[in-house]
């Protein structure tokens, strides 16, 4: 049997203890229909202002203002991935895509969907104040499924097949996530003069998540199997015996070094073949909820408005309900493995993060827009926007070396007729993420995003709006050798919305 990298093995159990999440770490900005059709809304004085503008919607008349939006969203994230050729060892995927340098890749496609995003907008106005609350999917709002699991799950037992001496593999994973942030948000905006307002008020985050995972029926096969396709389990086990005669043989011979070293590979051993044969299923809710203020302020100059708002960081901390396994069991079961190797023990340490009754750190970062709208004629606006999300400030519990992000957002909005308005724009988002901060669990990747509508004015009090909204990513390759990894997503929004002024 050649020596098995016991670090490595150590991580091919801990796949589940990474994150995978239906959203990414920002705050969702897509909180209206209006803001689908034109991105660039951090200067717009509308009733989606309650999230956008808070303080500009103090300069909407008197009266009730309402606003309901409904947005349907899909996602999916493809990555592409290479363990060096030993994918090829794969029975159960054969005829995987070969590069000319000798690498064997595999594809592994989340599918995330939403098919309801609610969010709901509402200011009651009356003279030089407005009260204002809403309702929306903040962060996450949907579900991710990796039918074929994750190539980081793979490439951990291929790495176990090759080190055993092996010359075949298969297993059975999967893993589904989704994550939910509500928002809530209260406050009032107050017009200082009749070109001047501001806003103070506070959101509150209800964050909820759950992930479901199985990595199970590890088989393998090679010359000590006689190429017969064999549980995994059955194969530790034999060796599990194998080195424990070898242990009672050099403790007959006197030979201490060489019998506390075989002692060691039974624990080893023994560790492996109890994982493999159990598997790790994972079921794991966590709740939490958190509080921060947000500010905003809004000036009026002639046809140029300028408005600014700065959304607190909300400290976040998930509990972990997951009574259906034992993680502090497994935990030690894998440090046992790692017999005394920092790396192993560290990469167990990891499961802590599932284990019941646990706290875990997932902060919302705090968000800083700036925007302008200038007025070229009644019928015509255009816009721009600025959003710098504050991620190194948060406490993640994967989320320490992320950079902070910047988005630029410019558009249009024209009134082809009294009742009917047409709007589009474009948005751009860079982040500031290092290489070894990207994973197939969680990654993020820049991009462009494009948006365009219509909204009609059905009666006096009741407009309707319509909107689609896509976003196009780039490609990141991250190389660590033997895995190379390739990362893309694709996103796209449908949207109706209707406002009520009454």
């Amino acid at each position: 049997m050649k020596k098995m990298n016991w670090a490595i093995v150590a991580l091919a159990m801990l796949g589940l203890s990474q994150e995978i999440q239906a959203g990414d770490y920002l705050t969702n900005t897509n909180q209206s229909v209006s803001f689908l059709r034109n991105p660039a809304r951090d200067a717009a004085i509308g009733i989606d202002g309650v999230y956008t503008n808070p303080a500009g919607v103090a300069f909407l008349k008197e009266g009730w203002h309402l606003s309901f939006n409904w947005q349907n969203a899909h996602q999916t994230r493809t990555i592409m991935t290479a363990y060096g050729p030993l994918f090829a060892m794969n029975m159960n995927r054969p005829n995987a895509d070969a590069a000319a340098d000798g690498l064997v890749f595999h594809e592994f496609k989340g599918v995330a969907d939403a098919p309801v995003l609610p969010s709901i907008q509402a200011a009651y106005n009356t003279g030089r104040w407005s009260f204002q609350g809403g309702f929306s999917v903040s962060g996450g709002g949907g579900k991710c499924e990796f039918e074929n699991g994750l190539g980081s799950f793979e490439g951990v037992i291929a790495n176990i097949a090759y080190q055993s001496g092996m010359n075949g593999y298969s297993f059975t994973n999967y893993m589904r996530g989704k994550q939910y942030y509500f928002g809530f948000t209260l406050g009032a905006a107050y017009k200082v003069t009749d070109n001047l307002s501001v806003f103070a008020g506070a959101r509150t985050l209800y964050g909820y998540a759950r992930y479901e995972g199985v990595v199970d029926d590890i088989m393998l096969r090679g010359e000590s199997t006689g190429n017969q396709v064999i549980p995994a389990t059955n194969f530790f086990a034999g060796a599990k015996q194998q080195y424990l005669t070898a242990q009672q043989q050099y403790e007959a011979l006197g030979m201490t070094a060489e019998a506390l070293a075989a002692a060691k590979n039974v624990l080893k051993m023994g560790a492996l073949e109890k994982i493999t044969a159990t598997g790790i299923h994972l079921n794991c809710k966590q709740t939490g909820v958190g509080v921060a203020p947000f500010i905003g302020v809004d000036w009026k100059l002639g046809k140029l408005n300028l408005a600014a708002k700065y959304d607190f960081k909300v400290r976040m901390r998930l509990k972990n309900d997951n009574p259906h396994m034992n993680f502090a069991e497994l935990v030690e079961l894998l440090t046992a493995m790692s017999a005394g190797q920092t790396s192993g023990a560290n990469q167990a340490a990891a499961l802590n993060r599932y284990i019941d009754g646990r706290k875990v750190a997932e902060d919302s970062p705090a968000l800083l827009t700036l925007g302008a709208q200038y007025e070229i004629s009644d019928r015509w606006r255009v816009m721009a926007g600025y959003h710098h999300f504050f991620d190194v400030d948060c406490k993640q519990y994967y989320g320490d070396k992320l950079g902070d992000t910047n988005e630029f957002n410019f558009g249009t909005e024209y009134d082809l007729t009294k009742k009917l308005q047409v709007s589009a724009g474009y948005q751009k988002t860079i982040y500031d993420q290092e290489d070894s901060n990207m994973s197939d669990i969680s990654f993020n990747v820049s991009s462009y995003t494009f948006g365009f509508g219509a909204g009609y004015q059905l009666t006096e009090k009741v407009k309707l709006n319509a909107a689609y909204f896509q976003t196009n990513y780039g490609t990141k390759t991250v190389v660590e050798a033997p895995v190379v990894n390739t990362y893309t997503r694709t996103n796209r929004v449908f949207g109706l919305g209707c406002d009520i002024t009454l």
